[in-house]
């Protein structure tokens, strides 16, 4: 199961609290327009327009999917 939320990352400062979310740490994937990066990579995530709204999708494998947007939360845009 795939979960994708959109997130905004428009600082170093949220890039790197969202690197330090040992969530992160599952099968995350960050897409901008034209690019998908792994989540858990600095160099892919800066590498992205990071003042423009992202998507965060999810790679639900058996993790506790309530947890993670709890956790991930402060990032999304509603």
């Amino acid at each position: 199961n795939m979960f994708t939320v959109t997130v905004m990352l428009d600082s170093v400062e949220k890039v790197r609290d969202l690197l330090g979310n040992k969530q992160v740490f599952l099968l995350f994937d960050i897409e901008s327009e034209h690019s998908c990066v792994d989540a858990k990579s600095i160099v892919g995530l800066f590498s992205l327009d990071i003042s423009k709204p992202l998507h965060l999708t999810i790679q639900d494998e058996g993790a506790e999917l309530e947890d993670i947007l709890r956790d991930i939360q402060e990032f999304m845009e509603y």
